[in-house]
């Protein structure tokens, strides 16, 4: 006669808990390597460009004004150029970044 899943888990953590080992490893404990750094970087920018995307249509829908008129506004601020070029690579990196990556990954 087969045992239950209560039965099958009772005996389960019995053996954990005899064995004295942790219940799973911690990522402080992982030697970081480049092909790890790279995969979490691209889920990162994953994240960034769908949010990215779905804030900017959010917007279009909501925003009561054309994009000509708040790229007007933000012209208007007069913002050096040392902020206008951070701006653009932070908008830029994660979509060559992003894009790259999945070329290298089905290569």
């Amino acid at each position: 006669m087969g045992t239950t899943a209560k039965e099958e888990m009772a005996r389960f953590w019995e053996k954990n808990t005899k064995s004295n080992r942790p219940l799973s490893p911690h990522v402080t404990i992982y030697k970081w390597s480049l092909p790890m750094a790279m995969s979490i970087t691209h889920r990162g920018t994953g994240v960034a460009l769908s949010l990215g995307v779905s804030l900017f249509g959010v917007a279009a829908l909501l925003l009561p004004e054309q994009f000509p008129h708040y790229l007007a506004m933000v012209k208007s601020l007069s913002l050096g150029p040392a902020l206008i070029y951070s701006a653009k690579f932070a908008l830029a990196f994660p979509f060559s970044y992003h894009t790259w990556n999945g070329v290298r990954h089905l290569v």
